[in-house]
């Protein structure tokens, strides 16, 4: 088991971290090399396994991650955006492939990405499915196959817990639209309505986000023109979707040049 490659689970007690600890230590492909939670937390200094309930893995929950990252070769990281850009330097530092899965990052925590990526591999994404890789070609081909007749909306569903809106995957979502109708986000996107609104504006691209209950994951994207509309999805119903994807960017990475890149390499989209 030695010789596959080690990968470091970071926010290991939270949702995500737990279903990465599994498909990490399940994969046959890699093994579990470290579990990383922040000082203090009532899991350092346990085995991971059993703070999970289970059986005991052999894993010692640390909250040591620049240690944890020098044995390994990987690092699969979904937690917050500050905590991702501090993680980001010390995979450097280590050399050690980062997967970044942390959605609501900032434009300026995004750029300070960029000095980690000239000395080790970053592969980040707002959202690790296939399914929703293979959407976001979608949207990115009916955008430019659509003039601004038809209007364009991105609504997104996901569980009350989420802190961030709109989600990650709805931004990658918007991006391939604004791409596809040759102009940027940031000038096409509209992304809330309350009160006397006025009318939609067109060329614009909105978004909706609802939150409630256990909702893991739901993405629409809608082109609405007078008569006809066209609605493109993605459901997901279990989030070991994002773990595997997850896993596998992360041994995807190994032995690539320093860099950002995305799920779309990963896949070869």
């Amino acid at each position: 088991m030695t010789h596959l490659p080690g990968i470091v689970v970071t926010g290991a007690s939270g949702r995500m971290g737990q279903m990465l600890v599994r498909t990490v230590a399940q994969s046959g492909r890699a093994r579990l090399a470290a579990a990383v939670e922040r000082p203090g937390h009532d899991w350092v200094g346990a085995d991971i396994g059993e703070a999970m309930g289970g059986a005991a893995l052999g894993v010692t929950v640390t909250d040591d991650p620049l240690e944890a990252f020098a044995r390994a070769q990987a690092v699969i990281d979904f937690t917050a955006p500050q905590a991702s850009v501090e993680f980001a330097a010390l995979a450097a530092q280590a050399r050690a492939v980062h997967v970044i899965g942390t959605t609501g990052l900032s434009d300026d925590q995004i750029a300070a990405l960029e000095p980690a990526a000239r000395h080790a591999v970053i592969i980040r994404a707002g959202n690790m499915s296939l399914g929703v890789n293979l959407l976001v070609g979608l949207t990115r081909k009916v955008a430019a196959a659509l003039d601004a007749d038809f209007d364009i909306e991105v609504i997104e569903a996901h569980h009350n817990r989420k802190v961030d809106a709109p989600s990650g995957t709805a931004l990658m979502l918007g991006e391939a639209a604004a791409e596809g109708r040759g102009v940027t986000l940031a000038e096409a996107a509209d992304r809330g309505r309350d009160g006397i609104t006025g009318a939609r504006e067109r060329g614009h691209i909105g978004f909706s986000a609802i939150r409630g209950g256990d909702i893991v994951g739901e993405h629409d994207v809608l082109f609405a023109a007078p008569g006809e509309r066209i609605v493109l999805r993605h459901v997901a119903t279990d989030r070991a979707i994002f773990a595997r994807g997850a896993l596998r960017a992360a041994l995807w990475g190994q032995d690539r040049a320093p860099g950002q890149y995305d799920m779309a390499d990963v896949l070869g989209l």
